[in-house]
Order: C-alpha cells, then sequence, then structure tokens
C-alpha cells in the first residue's frame, strides 16, 4: 500500500532516488550534478513523499512564506508508479498541510497537457494572470 507522508530529512539515498525521478521527468540529465536538490528541498515549505514500504516513489514541494502564499512545484513519481493516482495524493496532502498552516493562496505552474489532471483536483486556470519570468541577458 501506498503511503503519503510529509518528509523533513533527505538522507543520500533518498537523495539518489529522487534525482532520479528528475531524470525521468526531463527536469535534469542523467551525469549531472543534483547537489542542489537538498538544499532545494530543505528550503521548502512542505515536501510530500509518496513511499512503497521504506522506498520513496514520488514527491512534490511547496514553497511558501509560511503565513499567506505558497506555490506547489516539482510533482514527481517515479515512471513505474505513474497512472495510479499518487501524483494527484501529493498535491492533495501538500494542500491539506498547507491549508491546515493557514495558507490559503496556493498557485502552481503546470507544464502543457497537464491541464487535465488537475481540473480533476478542483484547480482552475487563473484568469486574467500570466506568467512572467526574465529574459535571457
Amino acid at each position: 500500500m501506498i503511503k503519503i507522508r510529509v518528509i523533513n530529512d533527505f538522507p543520500g539515498d533518498m537523495l539518489e532516488r529522487i534525482a532520479g525521478f528528475y531524470i525521468e521527468a526531463g527536469w535534469i540529465n542523467a551525469g549531472d550534478d543534483f547537489s542542489f536538490l537538498c538544499p532545494a528541498l530543505q528550503g521548502s515549505e512542505l515536501v510530500a513523499g509518496a513511499f512503497d514500504g521504506d522506498m520513496i516513489i514520488g514527491c512534490a514541494r511547496a514553497l511558501s512564506d509560511g503565513c499567506s502564499d505558497a506555490y506547489i512545484q516539482d510533482v514527481v513519481v517515479s515512471r513505474e508508479y505513474r497512472g495510479n493516482g499518487i501524483g494527484s495524493r501529493l498535491i492533495c496532502e501538500l494542500e491539506k498541510q498547507l491549508r491546515s498552516r493557514g495558507i490559503d493562496w496556493i498557485a502552481l505552474v503546470g507544464e502543457p497537457g497537464t491541464e487535465e489532471f488537475y481540473r480533476k483536483l478542483g484547480w482552475q486556470k487563473k484568469a486574467g494572470f500570466i506568467m512572467w519570468q526574465p529574459g535571457k541577458q
């Protein structure tokens, strides 16, 4: 049975497994330095992990100011476990945990093609808003 829980500790073997999820998702390349992952995870407001026994099989994290706003990002599940609702459960756990802390403005940026996934969770596009990022220099 797959369990979802908040994780605060990221030992080396877990970090390597999470890096593997990022590689499978195409967010980093095999052989890339993934040392940024530990501070990224530890610096997040919340990290939810999906576990099959003791083995982590997916995770998602939330960035927040801790009192009003939060952004969910890096929702990733091991390829062999995808399609079983684990990503949905990770998002729902983060949302529940954030709301229990009084954080009620929660957003995320989804990749193209993920609209239906988020709609099924009750999320909706924020009309009238456009994502911005700095131009390349």
